[in-house]
């Protein structure tokens, strides 16, 4: 009986609809976001900087064949451009958004280096779009063919964006829930005091319990905002507060465009009224008729493509849920040995430094030590030495070059020393294995030394 309940209920979702203009406002934010991420990237010199200039890159699992395209990087982010602008106006939306995907998803995956969660959030975003009629409400592609022009759309097709928020802030908030975040501000009290210098508020960053506020706020905040922004009476409060929190993070860290990434998707929250009025303003300033603004139609698909659709979302959705998670299936402690961190919303949660040194031997007895900045940019040297699926991939750089170089079946071996929130530095690689000799692979890393120290918490 119950599992009739549920199938009931949710057909009968799936029929549910709801104002168009949510979409096509979050569309047009999306595309303009993204238009500016792209150009700040090519402005600030990162293309060169992080694609073209090093020798080596860092690839990751199965993405192997994913590689910079020299000078023709430069070509990859155009296309980037140009979809986003294409997503943002609503034209030849379906083939711009699949572009974006693909191009964007490739930039994100040609160097481990610069993996970030939200360049993931925005991969996963991007491909969602792919398949939402973002286009059908206040689009050129609408001007163009009346015929796909509507005021409602399947209330799963909003819906959609909206579960991928909230899981992304609940599983940051689940992810502060260790007794470094919470029981001992780690790492804030080692980040917040290297910004005393801001005007006004700087010296209270110095106070230990200012380090322990911000640590107790950022777990409330990811765990509740999402919700918040759900219910209708706190919504306002709740956009108040992603603002706040947003801004102060730009002002104190480093992390690029996530700040207005975040403070733009959470509108998808907001009324219907919110949204037509918005698409009103514009179209005042563009002198768009009243009458295209009113189309009485509702989008739909076909029965094969809803159910395509639905299916896919529902794997889609369950991958996210699951995914996070895999990290229980490796022993030792999460934060030193990296192994399911990547790809799970683990923001911000730890500082990690270190240093990692490397020596080849050969059968024939000659023995070196490498020099890291010969094969890696200080960004990269840096990132390496403290993941150690980057120090495996590293050793198979060097394997390869000192092949070429004339040594006989060359050995690597790393030396390791490395710092966890700001614990006394150890080794994390076992010095008498040699890495050139180990796979990548999803099995447990068992030349990772223990971490002999317990970080509680999910």
């Amino acid at each position: 009986m119950m599992v009739t309940d549920l199938k009931t209920s949710f057909s009968s979702y799936l029929n549910q609809t709801s104002s168009a203009a949510a979409l096509a406002v979050f569309r047009m934010m999306f595309g303009v976001l993204m238009m500016i991420s792209m150009l700040r990237f090519w402005y600030k010199g990162w293309i060169f900087q992080l694609y073209i200039e090093p020798k080596h890159h860092f690839t990751f699992y199965g993405f192997e064949w994913i590689k910079p395209l020299g000078p023709y990087t430069y070509l990859l982010f155009i296309v980037a451009i140009l979809s986003a602008l294409l997503i943002c106006i609503g034209l030849f939306y379906r083939g711009a958004s699949m572009l974006f995907f693909l191009s964007f998803t490739y930039i994100e995956l040609m160097d481990k280096t610069t993996y970030l969660n939200h360049y993931y959030f925005i991969s996963l975003l991007s491909f969602l779009l792919i398949f939402l009629p973002a286009n059908a409400y206040f689009s050129v592609d609408a001007w163009r063919k009346p015929s796909i022009n509507s005021d409602k759309i399947p209330s799963w097709c909003t819906d959609s964006i909206r579960l991928l928020v909230v899981i992304l802030y609940f599983y940051a908030g689940l992810a502060k829930l260790n007794s470094d975040w919470l029981f001992h501000a780690l790492p804030m009290k080692i980040w917040l005091p290297a910004k005393n210098d801001i005007p006004l508020i700087g010296g209270l960053f110095n106070e230990l319990w200012v380090a322990y506020l911000f640590s107790w706020i950022a777990c409330l905040y990811d765990l509740s905002i999402a919700f918040l922004l759900l219910y209708k009476p706190t919504r306002k409060l709740a956009f108040l507060s992603v603002v706040t929190f947003h801004l102060l993070t730009s002002l104190l860290f480093p992390i690029g465009m996530f700040p207005y990434i975040m403070i733009g998707t959470a509108m998808i929250f907001f009324s219907t009224g919110f949204h037509h009025a918005l698409i009103g303003k514009i179209a005042a300033i563009l002198t768009i008729s009243h009458s295209f603004l009113t189309p009485v139609r509702t989008y739909s698909f076909s029965k094969f493509q809803q159910n395509l659709a639905t299916g896919g979302l529902l794997i889609f959705f369950s991958f996210q849920l699951l995914l996070p998670f895999r990290y229980l299936l490796y022993p030792g402690e999460l934060f030193w040995t990296e192994e399911g961190y990547r790809f799970s919303w683990r923001v911000m949660l730890m500082e990690k430094m270190g240093a990692a040194s490397f020596i080849v031997k050969d059968e024939l007895g000659k023995t070196i030590e490498v020099d890291n900045k010969e094969f890696l940019t200080p960004q990269q040297e840096k990132m390496m030495a403290t993941q150690p699926d980057m120090m495996l991939q590293y050793a198979h750089i060097l394997k390869e070059h000192y092949e070429i170089a004339g040594f006989k079946n060359p050995e690597i071996y790393a030396d390791t020393y490395v710092s966890l929130n700001g614990r006394i530095g150890k080794a994390l690689i076992d010095p008498t294995v040699d890495l050139s000799k180990e796979k990548e692979s999803f099995r447990p890393k068992y030349w990772i030394l223990p971490f002999q120290d317990e970080i509680k918490g999910l």
